[in-house]
């Protein structure tokens, strides 16, 4: 391949949203309040799973660290976006870029990893109560978010390693507000396949055979619902899934859209409001999902405050 000479940029810079200074003002305030209720939320359930005797179970643990991740991958990304709402020059080191999509990929990566766990625990506690204490032990659970952690973060080892080594000759304009994979590699100057083959068959493997796992732990539940004699029963059984499925609908839903489809079929607008809400607006909005629809989530909100006088 015919190479030429090039300058490695010292910065890439952001489009955004619009130049428009009151709307990037409104849009400021309204994230900075989205992602301040993210941490808040976050570690407030992280924090009511670890005080609560009653939470000490797989389950919560899966949930803990699923909060620890929508923490993480939101702080990756939100307060670099809104200080650019602010600034009159929207850019990014180099490497600062490089580290910001590292954390962003290995912690989305994991999340989708500790949604099939906490898939499989439904299916173990459900369909096979009577083991589950062996299915999911407290070594079970250990080994799965360690392999959480692990598989995310070799994934993004290899997504940075590839992206960042190609040259970049030419713009160093991202028509995005973070530094996700697609829009980098539309401007490189050499050729992407290797890179978008990788990106397709990397979160491919993960996305799809976590969502693979959940579909047959769900089929199973379904299975096993069906065949409780009672509706109170049903409807008690069915319930402690509920918060699960529209955590899996909402984070699934936007992953596949961005990631599993040709880069040809990208649009930059469409692609930024997608991936807002799965960066910074489904964050916030896991730790409201479990908390309104999970009851054990609610006894113990009830009974620290109680504790502390707050409500009797």
């Amino acid at each position: 391949m015919h190479r030429t000479n090039y300058t490695k940029p010292t910065e890439f810079i952001f489009i955004g949203f619009t130049n428009y200074l009151p709307f990037r003002y409104m849009l400021f305030l309204v994230f900075l309040i989205v992602y301040i209720l993210t941490v808040v939320g976050n570690m407030g359930l992280i924090i009511l799973v670890n005080i609560d005797v009653r939470l000490q179970t797989p389950m919560y643990h899966f949930l803990s660290n699923l909060s620890f991740l929508d923490i993480s991958y939101s702080t990756a990304i939100a307060p670099k976006m809104l200080v650019n709402f602010l600034a009159s020059r929207k850019s990014i080191s180099f490497y600062g870029c490089a580290v910001q999509m590292f954390f962003f990929a290995c912690f989305a990566d994991a999340e989708c990893l500790i949604l099939a766990a906490m898939a499989y625990d439904r299916y173990a506690a459900i369909c096979n109560p009577l083991l589950y204490s062996t299915l999911v032990s407290r070594r079970v659970c250990f080994n799965l978010i360690m392999l959480a952690y692990f598989s995310g973060s070799m994934t993004s080892l290899v997504h940075v390693s590839l992206t960042f080594m190609l040259p970049y000759c030419g713009s160093n304009i991202v028509n995005h507000f973070f530094c996700d994979i697609p829009p980098l590699l539309a401007l490189s100057c050499a050729d992407t396949y290797i890179n978008e083959l990788l990106l397709f068959a990397l979160c491919g493997t993960i996305q799809m055979s976590t969502f693979i796992v959940i579909l047959i732990s769900y089929f199973c539940i379904f299975i096993t619902i069906l065949n409780i004699k009672s509706s109170g029963g049903k409807g008690k059984t069915f319930s402690t899934c509920a918060s699960h499925l529209i955590a899996v609908t909402l984070f699934y839903g936007t992953l596949l859209f961005m990631y599993l489809r040709p880069t040809t079929s990208y649009s930059p607008n469409t692609d930024k409001v997608v991936a807002l809400f799965y960066t910074v607006v489904f964050p916030m909005l896991n730790p409201v999902i479990y908390s309104l629809r999970n009851k054990d989530v609610k006894n113990a909100i009830k009974r620290l405050l109680e504790r502390k006088g707050i409500f009797k």
